[in-house]
């Protein structure tokens, strides 16, 4: 079992480290979270001071961050992750960032001799707590074999997508379609109202035909066909839709930069912008149903 330092335990990651307890590794975590290392602790994990002391520590890293700025600000640095971490370190960011971070990250800490995998998440909170999260993971070979036990701890499926930075590149195209095709099944739900069509009648058509999708038939944006929808529990999430547009802004820096057309995507980014600054950014993505419908409440 490995010795394993956890830096970022909110919501994803608390849920995350207590898996690997759980699985018998030993675990310490960093957190700007007073409750949230009294939480770890309690389920048989120990606190650090420091991402220096963690990385001195520690024969596996994994980080859970909001953004690049902390993912570089933990890695790199005379305190920082790789400058201090013992060479032949596993170092595991399960944060969904930048492509552009992901790879510099990567290459600093191929230049100190530590494995390096970028493995963003798909499965939100409810898959950290049931360990049945799907992770992408960038990095290589030998990197990724030495991960994946690690991350099948905390997930159900483990995918090598290529080098440094896929892992990333996959999760923001995942979740480009997530929002594109959210919003096509909402749209769609607001003509059917308008033209009489029920709920229902929609969901059965559609859920057993070519416009059957994810967003459709496990996360349907309207209250009834699906009930363990977060349309069903008032739009908590789940999957915040300040969340989604954070994804969604990173898949069109990643066009803006890679000279790709994604027309739908940059148009689901505009969508899910205006809906989260009239004040739902803390709602579920898929409550942008209501805002298609012209509910300001």
């Amino acid at each position: 079992m490995a010795k394993i330092g956890f830096i970022g335990l909110g919501n994803m990651g608390l849920p995350m480290a207590q898996n690997l307890i759980k699985a018998g590794h030993q675990v310490e975590g960093l957190d700007v979270s007073a409750a949230s290392l009294e939480k770890l602790k309690g389920a048989g994990g120990g606190a650090v001071a420091n991402a220096k002391e963690l990385a001195a520590r520690s024969d596996v890293v994994v980080t859970m961050l909001p953004s690049g700025k902390e993912v570089r600000d933990v890695y790199l640095g005379a305190s920082g992750i790789v400058e201090n971490a013992k060479a032949g370190t596993l170092l595991i960011d399960s944060s969904t960032i930048d492509v552009d971070t992901a790879r510099a990250v990567a290459k600093a800490a191929e230049a100190k001799e530590l494995m390096m995998v970028d493995a963003p998440v798909s499965g939100g909170v409810g898959g950290a707590k049931g360990a049945t999260l799907t992770f992408m993971a960038g990095g290589a070979k030998e990197a990724f074999d030495r991960a994946e036990p690690i991350l099948s701890k905390m997930g159900k499926k483990v995918v090598h997508c290529g080098e440094a930075g896929a892992g990333q590149a996959a999760k923001i195209c995942n979740n480009m379609i997530l929002g594109i095709s959210m919003i096509g099944v909402a749209e769609a739900f607001v003509l059917a109202e308008k033209l009489g069509l029920s709920h229902q009648a929609l969901f059965d058509v559609a859920s057993t035909s070519s416009g059957q999708c994810w967003s459709l038939t496990t996360y349907c944006p309207v209250p009834g066909p699906v009930p363990a929808s977060p349309a069903n529990n008032g739009y908590k999430p789940g999957f915040a839709a300040a969340l989604m547009l954070k994804d969604l802004k990173l898949a069109q820096e990643a066009a803006l930069a890679s000279g790709a057309a994604t027309p739908l995507g940059a148009e689901a980014a505009q969508l899910y912008s205006l809906f989260a600054n009239a004040g739902h950014e803390g709602d579920d993505f898929s409550g942008i149903v209501n805002f298609i419908r012209g509910q300001k409440g």
